[in-house]
């Protein structure tokens, strides 16, 4: 997808978001294109966001029909005798998508999983949130799902949540052991919250909550992506002193790849070699993991990571990288002699 002109035209940054775009209309895209910087920017105007799709998704087919079996025979309930589980978890808006496919695609009825609307439902972030809460068919009175921790944005966080809300949920429980939370996953993915929540060292029996994992999703990187990444970079190179482009990563999948386009790795070590970074490229993550993947992997430390996955987490991280470089700039600007031949350089790229 090539970058509109505008991107150099007007003096935009384009932002390059490694993703596929959301349909009908993505929150990032109207977020970055609707932003108007205030007047007096030393650096940079608005943004040009351009996606560049990187994952490739198919469905697990044994982890959905353990799912299809678990709802059929309402193992997941709070009252039902004889239920497994009583509430789920969801950490990714494909996990939603696999569990979504089995209750609003079957031939039984919607009847069916009115049960589910006995048990909390653990979301880590607005967009699983969003995802969730547009599953109807649930009953005929089409009460939607309990959905709680939107607000936390990241697992440790919503594990935190969950160990404190949970036992509220299910407080009569006369001393026994609180009843397992199903986790909806892809195969690649982190333990911290069953880690968090099943921890023997610092959780007593009755505080405990026993996590099941059922891989319902499988991720891979696009065979198109390198090829698509490499054209857009040429399509986005510097067209004037102060242009530069964002990249925004919201996986660990694809970051080699990007990496080795960007022609920033060390070839001996697999790392990211300083002295190979270009000064018109600098790089975002959408939160903690992609930040800690890049660093355990490849040892760089990006630019900036959002404090909030959402649209508006990166873009307050990019307002504030902007900020900061406007600031050294505006400074270095007022150091300098008046006679100095450099007094009226172009300002550093940001």
């Amino acid at each position: 997808m090539p970058v509109p002109d505008a991107a150099h035209s007007t003096g935009k940054t384009p932002v390059l978001l490694l993703k596929t775009r959301s349909s009908p209309t993505d929150a990032y895209e109207d977020l970055l294109k609707s932003y108007v910087p205030d007047g007096g920017d030393i650096i940079g105007g608005g943004y040009e966001p351009c996606f560049v799709p990187v994952l490739q998704h198919r469905f697990n087919t044994h982890g959905l029909s353990t799912i299809k079996s678990l709802l059929r025979d309402q193992k997941i309930s709070s009252s039902a005798h004889g239920a497994e589980y009583g509430g789920m978890i969801f950490t990714s808006q494909r996990a939603v998508e696999a569990f979504a496919h089995q209750v609003q695609g079957s031939k039984e009825g919607s009847a069916q999983w009115a049960h589910l609307r006995s048990v909390p439902i653990y979301s880590v972030g607005p967009a699983t949130t969003r995802a969730l809460s547009a599953i109807t068919q649930l009953g005929q009175d089409d009460q939607p799902l309990q959905i709680f921790g939107e607000h936390t944005g990241n697992g440790e966080s919503l594990a935190h949540f969950i160990l404190s809300h949970y036992s509220t949920w299910y407080q009569d429980r006369d001393g026994q052991p609180l009843p397992p939370l199903l986790f909806l996953v892809g195969e690649q993915r982190r333990d911290i919250i069953p880690r968090l929540l099943m921890d023997e060292k610092t959780l007593s029996a009755t505080q405990r909550i026993r996590v099941d994992e059922v891989v319902v999703y499988e991720t891979g990187e696009m065979a198109s992506f390198p090829t698509d990444f490499e054209r857009i970079i040429q399509e986005t190179s510097r067209q004037q002193p102060s242009q530069v482009r964002w990249v925004v990563i919201f996986s660990g999948t694809g970051c080699d790849s990007m990496l080795q386009r960007l022609g920033w790795l060390d070839p001996t070590t697999g790392k990211v070699d300083p002295a190979r970074r270009d000064h018109e490229t600098f790089i975002a993550t959408i939160g903690p993991t992609t930040r800690a993947h890049l660093l355990d992997h490849f040892g760089f430390e990006p630019d900036v990571s959002a404090k909030s996955p959402s649209p508006a987490g990166v873009l307050q991280a990019l307002l504030g990288f902007r900020s900061r470089r406007n600031e050294k700039a505006g400074l270095q600007h007022q150091l300098q002699p008046a006679t100095s031949p450099q007094a009226h350089s172009p300002s550093p790229p940001g």
